[in-house]
């Protein structure tokens, strides 16, 4: 199964002014053991990520890659890994298909591991994630961290139910341990 991953308010804490730096990159606790326990368990797993930070021009790509330099040295530390990671890093106002909520990088991903719709799981915290993986045809798990408690207050639209939510990406790593979503 592919698991696929939004960043910040999954893995690490977000930030309303942006991750600019590998200094900025807190992770939530449990979030790269639960990835470890994916891995584990043999499945694919990718980070999906909006990065508009790149395309407002506030980090450059280098900056980027020194941020998930140390995501990658973090989870080997815990003995995990990632498959990929796509990056959207289109501004809003210049937005793609690639930037969730379009459902780019989610077709990107099922398509360069090869994994149909059916056996995709994406975990986010935002209406954004929710919508991508709804229109791209996954599994869909809404994490209360990040903006996920006040995704879950304001309510997801209709279409994109049924939703599983879970406490944190450690009780979403339960529910696909358990296939229950």
């Amino acid at each position: 199964m592919l698991i696929l991953l939004d960043r910040d308010g999954v893995i690490n804490e977000d930030r309303a002014d942006f991750v600019k730096s590998p200094e900025e990159l807190v992770f939530i606790p449990g979030s790269l053991e639960a990835i470890a326990r994916l891995n584990n368990a043999g499945h694919l797993v990718a980070v999906v990520t909006n990065q508009s930070c790149i395309g407002r021009g506030i980090i450059t790509e280098d900056q980027l890659t020194a941020i998930h330099s140390k995501l990658h040295d973090n989870l080997r530390a815990v003995k995990a890994h990632l498959d990929a990671i796509f990056v959207a890093p289109d501004a809003p106002w210049a937005a793609t298909q690639m930037r969730k909520p379009g459902p780019g990088m989610m077709l990107k991903a099922m398509d360069r591991f090869r994994q149909a719709s059916g056996e995709t799981v994406l975990i986010g915290d935002s209406p954004g994630d929710m919508e991508a993986a709804f229109v791209a045809g996954c599994h869909r798990v809404l994490v209360q961290t990040g903006k996920g408690q006040r995704t879950q207050r304001a309510g997801l639209a209709p279409h994109l139910l049924p939703v599983s939510v879970a406490r944190d990406l450690e009780q979403a790593v339960d529910y696909v341990l358990e296939e229950r979503f």
